[in-house]
């Protein structure tokens, strides 16, 4: 299956006190998000879920694609790569499932499939990792496929 994350564009900070999950995307990050889904738009394959965490910034960054997503609570901020793995359906989900969320979470669920020593990758704001996981005789085996900043497109 192809698994694809993408991590929010560049979000205002939270007042002291504030709701984290209220943050919008600064300017910069709105311009962020609308270079990423032109690049990703036309290369998501036919039927892939979109689904994205709760938080507002998430969910701005996941509009500029101009597809239907699904939000989802296990995706929110502070979960781990077991809850993204499980939404995604993972590794036996008929389609691609494009996931919208946060680091460090991102970063390390890319680590656990890519068998890193590390226990998170840095995954930029606005950035997409397209990783691909098959199914073999002797276990499963992910590849990355692309990864791609909004700073190079």
């Amino acid at each position: 299956m192809d698994l694809i994350l993408w991590r929010h564009a560049e979000a205002e900070d939270a007042p002291p006190g504030g709701d984290d999950l209220a943050r919008a995307l600064t300017r910069r990050g709105e311009k962020q998000a609308q270079r990423m889904a032109a690049w990703l738009k036309p290369h998501l394959p036919a039927g892939t879920r979109i689904l994205c965490s709760p938080a507002l910034r998430c969910r701005q960054t996941a509009d500029a694609l101009q597809l239907a997503f699904r939000t989802e609570k296990p995706l929110s901020t502070g979960s781990d790569p077991e809850q993204v793995l499980q939404a995604a359906g993972w590794p036996d989900a008929k389609h691609a499932v494009l996931v919208v969320g946060h680091q460090p979470t991102l970063g390390e669920t890319v680590a656990r499939l890519l068998g890193l020593a590390t226990q998170e990758c840095a995954v930029r704001k606005a950035g997409v990792w397209w990783l691909r996981t098959t199914v073999e005789k002797d276990g499963e085996r992910t590849t990355v496929v692309a990864v791609q900043s909004p700073d190079t497109l």
